[in-house]
């Protein structure tokens, strides 16, 4: 939803929303010094202390405000899933030009996709935060009375009676975000006053129809410790004398530093002997121009440290707010959904598993860091506010990690690009190195160029020299591909647009003793790249198997230089002598792959179907 206008001290601009639920786990571990303020370009370093530990990774950051179709069908499944995406905000925004306050028919538009919105949402294990005064119709787009014009409640009452007997007849579990952006004209264009009033009334009926309800507020446009803190002060003092707090404070972010916004609401709550034990959310976070996977690492390092849960704004209109999952993902030309770079930063963050553990910021640099020494890895999560340089990465007490080998530890250090916007067909390897370990401690360096940019630091054991990576034909710019997702043997493999899910994610793991050669696992089904029935022909299908260490499942990376790229290859089967082939030459998404005889080094730069660019080698 985008205002027309915006309150005095803020910047004219459109703008759209999102929210989520809290928990403290790394504010007791790290610093929070005040982010940079503008973009500068200053060598820094940062320190991560493997041995002070925090609670199991929540993702407080995976969320998102709308970014589902009207009827909840689109965007598919692994989107959302590859991220541990968890939390929806929404109401049925701009789908016409009103909800209940201009009429039954219109509120029922919009109820209708928020309901479909919520079974998707449910279906997907994650949370829904309900949106009012979308369904009221204030969504800046339309024009209607307000609640509780000229002292008369009867129409809101008959709403909030409405709105609960549909959640109940749908046995829906919502959190109730009672009214989005109190402090901004376009949401909410009467006093204060008026607004405490409403607040109360609502509060008081859904408290009383749905005892359980974890209710939302007061979702203010403005920070509470900035332009908004007298707009607080007297919301706080009327909440505690007529108790009616919410059950989560929430506001927005954009721009703005989740850390300091935390502060500032605890220190109100204890000015006022109000519980500061319930959680936050900033239910909408990152400017438009502040999405790009550098900014969203930096957002999603100070909502861990906040102990505040986030959902991405979402800045799109009509048809595009009901789509793209809150602009992490784009469309081609077709219509088939791609990432953009930011998607594949809530990927890896969604990949952190085992325990938080204790990140010293740098200038402009924050991040997150996990350890899991179940599962023998440990991962860095780095973003800037707008810095750029060299920045060094210090890795402490790493005796408490199980990455340690002999001395050494792997470190895999990969750019999520922005790519100015455009779609990404996922992240690139900088350095895959082993670096000595002296004192428990090592450090490798980051070569920031542009503050768009985010960077991850997977940390491994040496003896691990798998190289997680997507393979991108050259000759369609799309991905090797587990088609529809299977776990079945036997499943012929396609070349499909580049959707950045688990099912193109390929682990290239080397076989001993023979150089440059690998058995290849799709990392959605746990199967093997196999040339089908062991044939040595032209035109055997190339499938996934069970893992059976057969030279059908081995394949020699053969460099390619025609196209002047360092990560092209042949892949070439042990066993045949033949190359993993795009059929036909085809550039169609859906083309099966074959082996088919090697071409010749002097025809590859005009017959690309068999050279693929793997990203993940260093």
């Amino acid at each position: 939803m985008r205002p027309l206008t915006t309150l005095t001290g803020a910047a004219t601009r459109p703008r759209r929303r999102a929210v989520a639920s809290a928990s403290v786990l790394l504010a007791t571990l790290a610093s929070t010094l005040v982010p940079a303020a503008s973009s500068q370009a200053a060598d820094t370093g940062v320190t991560v202390d493997f041995s002070a530990t925090g609670g199991a990774p929540t993702y407080h950051a995976s969320g998102t405000i709308y970014g589902m179709t009207p009827d909840g069908s689109l965007p598919q499944d692994h989107f959302y899933k590859d991220l541990k995406w968890h939390l929806m905000r929404a109401g049925g925004a701009q789908l016409n030009s009103g909800g209940y306050g201009t009429s039954l028919a219109a509120y029922q538009t919009r109820w209708n996709s928020t309901l479909a919105q919520y079974r998707r949402t449910a279906a997907l294990g994650g949370t829904f935060v309900i949106l009012p005064h979308d369904l009221w119709g204030a969504d800046s787009t339309t024009s209607q009375a307000w609640p509780g014009d000229n002292g008369d409640w009867t129409k809101f009452d008959a709403f909030v009676d409405q709105l609960v007997g549909d959640v109940k007849a749908n046995n829906m579990t919502v959190e109730w975000d009672l009214w989005n952006e109190p402090d901004n004209p376009p949401f909410w264009g009467r006093s204060q006053s008026q607004y405490l009033e409403m607040w109360k009334r609502f509060y008081q009926k859904v408290r009383a129809a749905l005892p359980n309800a974890l209710i939302v507020g007061p979702s203010t446009y403005q920070s509470p410790g900035g332009n908004a803190s007298n707009w607080w002060n007297t919301y706080l003092d009327y909440v505690k004398a007529n108790n009616v707090a919410p059950d989560i404070y929430s506001w927005h972010t954009l721009p703005g530093d989740p850390v300091s916004d935390a502060s500032a609401v605890n220190s109100k709550l204890a000015a006022r002997s109000m519980a500061t034990s319930r959680p936050f959310q900033i239910n909408e976070y990152a400017n438009n121009n502040e999405q790009t996977p550098g900014r969203g690492a930096w957002y999603i390092s100070r909502l861990e440290r906040a102990g505040a849960d986030g959902l991405r704004a979402n800045w799109a209109m009509g048809s595009g707010l009901h789509d793209g999952e809150a602009n992490l993902l784009t469309k081609n030309s077709a219509g088939q959904y791609l990432p953009l770079g930011e998607w594949f930063l809530y990927r890896y963050y969604g990949s952190q598993t085992g325990n938080i553990v204790k990140f010293i910021q740098g200038t402009g640099t924050d991040g997150l860091a996990t350890k899991d020494n179940s599962a023998r890895n440990a991962k860095i999560l780095l973003g800037s506010n707008g810095n750029t340089g060299n920045v060094t990465v210090n890795l402490n007490r790493l005796d408490t990690t199980s990455v340690v080998e002999n001395g050494q530890v792997r470190a895999v250090l990969q750019r999520i690009s922005a790519n100015g916007g455009g779609a990404v067909t996922g992240p690139v390897t900088v350095s895959d190195q082993t670096l000595t370990v002296s004192s428990n401690a090592a450090s490798l360096t980051v070569p920031w160029t542009n503050a768009s940019d985010a960077y991850t630091v997977t940390l491994l054991p040496p003896s691990n020299t798998t190289v997680s990576t997507v393979a991108v034909s050259e000759n369609s710019g799309q991905c090797l591909d587990d088609t529809n997702l299977s776990t079945a043997d036997g499943t012929q493999y396609q070349q499909y647009y580049c959707e950045g899910g688990y099912q193109q994610m390929l682990d290239f793991k080397p076989v001993s003793g023979k150089a440059n050669t690998y058995t290849v696992v799709n990392e959605l089904s746990g199967k093997c790249l196999d040339v089908a029935g062991g044939s040595t022909a032209d035109d055997a299908a190339i499938i996934q198997y069970t893992c059976n260490s057969q030279p059908n499942q081995q394949f020699t990376l053969k460099p390619v230089t025609a196209l002047g790229n360092s990560k092209d290859y042949q892949l070439v089967a042990v066993h045949s002598g033949k190359c993993v082939d795009v059929s036909n030459i085809s550039t169609a998404p859906g083309a099966k792959i074959h082996q088919w005889t090697c071409d010749p080094a002097s025809t590859l730069a005009n017959k690309k179907n068999q050279i693929w660019r793997l990203q993940g080698m260093g």
